[in-house]
């Protein structure tokens, strides 16, 4: 009796301090104890304080903590609310929850946020989501009526993934997590490799395997009687106004005022706390912000290569000697980027091929030493224009490059490599292709023809990205809401999530408060790139913190030598993943077009690099 009674609640299992925080569950006639246990061990690297899972007829939830907010064992999960009536495991800090608790009369035990959200649920309902500032992947389960409840943030800062065949359901906060459930199948999805060649990422709502999709940002949906209703809470381009904010001085003091209260709420933490330091302009806005809130020195944290070309740490030490931080400086050797190989393919369970995870692993896990909690400034180049391609988005609408675009493509591709990479990108289909084709020309990335060769089997079929919003944009906002729909989400996010939380450190995103956000879009767009200068507001704001003189350099990218490293200590991977034996035994791509590319690659045509990495992670992904 005791035994069953424990068995219909919750079944606590402890463990080792492993490593950050990470959600599952499944709703299942085959949903097994041992099962459950097993996916939340596969989420344990995620850095929690303590494992626990609840099993109840057929419904399992599990969850692995990283405590940040009341360290003590009431705010273990899985989460009971007072009534008994609802079951809770939950990933993310909601950084209002003080306020919605004052607001909204709601009595605690614990001094955490995840006892706001449950109580707050069950007094609201699911139109809770709306009145959440933060970042979260949230799983409910309802006693009285066998439903699930989901719910992600509006950005997908938290990731979360599902599974759903046979009137059989699973979650988690990795796709690794998912197969320890022996309902869940693991079939390739061939058709998303087209995406992967053209942008490096899988985006949402696929993912590399079939059944298995993307839970959609902004989306709460409801699991009952085996089916599964996705609703929509919240979507950029529905914020987007017919009015923009225009005036330099109004823009620049509303923005400011939104970025401190975004900073100050994500300050909130009772374990130590720091932020990343690049000495661009992003980090280091948040950074000066957090530095003016704070009552002692901020830690910041940065890493420099030994090897000249890609240390810019000295930009980063100038900053944080300006703002009086308490200023961590990681010199590393490109040997210790090459020892995370193995780490790095693990990380992300799909197709991934954003090499910059490699340095933001590093930086996290030397991090990790000193603080819990970063703050990152993620998310600047996407709000306030600071990417080439938004550059390229105005040209290529001009009628001049409509014209001649294509015989200039036909001129310049014989030329050098700077003008053979102008050459694809002027070289493209048709105008609903141009953001993904700029993006993936950016990138150095595969073009749509190259694609077209490339794969063996037929009809590929290429996404097109529209956007439906009240006012007409600027090609450099169209390519901008493009990046934050699915770049920033599926790419840039998911590569912090995973290299941050590999060490059981959680990175807080102050410039993608979702209020800021709105704001971004609805500022007019002579505010964000100003007589040719990109992040023009942005920067404003800035100089008023630092000095301007800090930052006049070109922008450099967080990257390491790829170009270089497949001809030499990535070789290795090279050889093996694009050999006869390999393309021929997965047959998705032509092993001639493969070989081509690296002729030329090696031949002086080094600019092709990134293809090569993606045709390696690709084939890499695809080992048993």
């Amino acid at each position: 009796m005791f035994i069953d009674t424990i068995i219909k609640t919750i079944i606590i299992y402890l463990c080792k301090k492993t490593k950050m925080c990470g959600i599952t569950g499944g709703v299942s006639s085959n949903i097994k104890q041992n099962e459950l246990f097993a996916s939340v061990n596969s989420l344990k690297h995620r850095g929690p304080d303590n494992q626990a899972v609840f099993v109840e007829n057929n419904i399992g939830l599990g969850h692995s903590r990283l405590s940040i907010l009341d360290l003590s064992e009431a705010s273990n999960q899985p989460l009971v609310s007072h009534s008994g009536n609802y079951v809770m495991v939950y990933n993310g800090e909601i950084y209002n929850f003080q306020e919605l608790k004052e607001k909204h009369k709601i009595h605690t035990k614990t001094t955490s946020d995840s006892e706001v959200i449950l109580e707050l649920f069950e007094k609201l309902g699911v139109n809770f989501v709306n009145e959440l500032n933060g970042m979260f992947a949230i799983a409910i389960y309802d006693k009285q009526t066998s439903d699930l409840f989901l719910f992600r943030d509006r950005l997908g800062i938290k990731p979360l993934f599902y599974y759903l065949a046979d009137n059989q359901f699973a979650f988690a906060s990795e796709i690794k997590a998912l197969f320890d459930f022996s309902f869940v199948k693991k079939e390739i999805k061939k058709e998303v490799v087209v995406s992967f060649l053209q942008l490096g990422y899988i985006p949402e709502p696929n993912t590399f395997f079939n059944n298995i999709y993307k839970f959609p940002a902004g989306h709460y949906a409801v699991f009952s009687n085996g089916k599964i209703k996705l609703h929509e809470f919240w979507k950029p381009e529905k914020t987007v106004t017919t009015e923009t904010v225009k005036d330099l001085k109004s823009a620049k003091s509303k923005l400011n005022s939104l970025l401190v209260d975004s900073v100050q709420k994500r300050m909130i933490a009772d374990v130590p706390l720091g932020t990343f330091l690049s000495g661009g302009i992003d980090s280091s806005l948040v950074t000066a912000i957090a530095q003016k809130l704070s009552a002692k020195p901020v830690k910041t944290f940065s890493i420099g290569f030994k090897e000249n070309k890609f240390n810019e740490s000295q930009y980063a030490k100038q900053v944080a000697g300006y703002l009086k931080t308490e200023h961590h400086e990681f010199m590393v050797s490109e040997n210790d980027v090459l020892e995370l190989v193995d780490t790095y393919f693990n990380a992300y369970d799909e197709p991934y091929a954003d090499s910059s995870g490699f340095p933001t692993m590093l930086v996290s896990k030397l991090a990790k030493q000193y603080v819990t909690v970063a703050l990152s400034g993620d998310g600047g180049d996407e709000l306030f224009h600071g990417y080439g391609s938004y550059l390229w988005a105005n040209r290529l609408s001009e009628p001049i490059f409509k014209i001649s675009g294509k015989p200039l493509a036909l001129a310049l591709s014989n030329a050098d490599n700077r003008y053979k990479r102008i050459a694809k990108m002027l070289d493209f289909k048709a105008a609903a292709d141009v953001k993904t084709h700029i993006f993936s020309q950016e990138q150095y990335f595969f073009t749509q023809k190259e694609i077209t060769k490339l794969l063996k089997y037929e009809n590929l079929k290429f996404d097109r990205y529209k956007f439906e919003t009240k006012r007409i944009l600027t090609p450099s906002e169209e390519q901008a809401l493009f990046d934050i729909k699915y770049y920033l989400k599926d790419d840039l996010l998911t590569k912090v999530d995973r290299a941050s939380m590999q060490y059981a450190l959680e990175v807080r995103v102050p410039l993608l408060d979702h209020r800021i956000v709105e704001f971004a879009l609805n500022t007019h767009h002579s505010l964000k790139i100003k007589n040719k200068e990109q992040k023009y507001l942005l920067k404003q704001v800035l100089y008023d913190y630092v000095p301007k003189k800090y930052f006049n350099r070109p922008k450099w990218g967080f990257s390491i030598p790829m170009e270089r490293w497949l001809k030499t200590d990535l070789k290795y991977l090279l050889d093996k993943y694009t050999s006869k034996e390999i393309v021929e035994k997965y047959n998705l791509l032509d092993y001639e077009q493969v070989e081509n590319l690296k002729k030329d690659y090696f031949n002086g045509q080094t600019f092709l690099y990134n293809r090569l990495w993606l045709i390696i992670v690709l084939h890499k992904n695809l080992e048993v």
